[in-house]
């Protein structure tokens, strides 16, 4: 960990938590900016409504993903 510079390296940043998707960037830019305005304890509802255990998001990214039901078939 730590190995790369920037953002996550500076706050030891290693979890997310939490994200929103938006279809145009000037609508992420505006979200972005009305976030950094709110009080930390509104940050932490806003998490805790979606995400209340805290689990890193990311943790199963670049995995195959199967959905109920379906068998998992292994190739040789």
């Amino acid at each position: 960990m730590d190995s790369i510079e920037g953002f996550t390296k500076k706050y030891k940043i290693h979890r997310l938590v939490y994200y929103e998707t938006f279809d145009l960037a000037p609508k992420a830019i505006g979200r972005e900016k009305q976030l950094k305005g709110w009080r930390r304890e509104k940050k932490i509802a806003l998490i805790e409504k979606t995400n209340s255990r805290w689990q890193d998001l990311s943790e199963h990214w670049g995995r195959e993903m199967r959905f109920r039901g379906q068998r998992l078939v292994r190739t040789p």
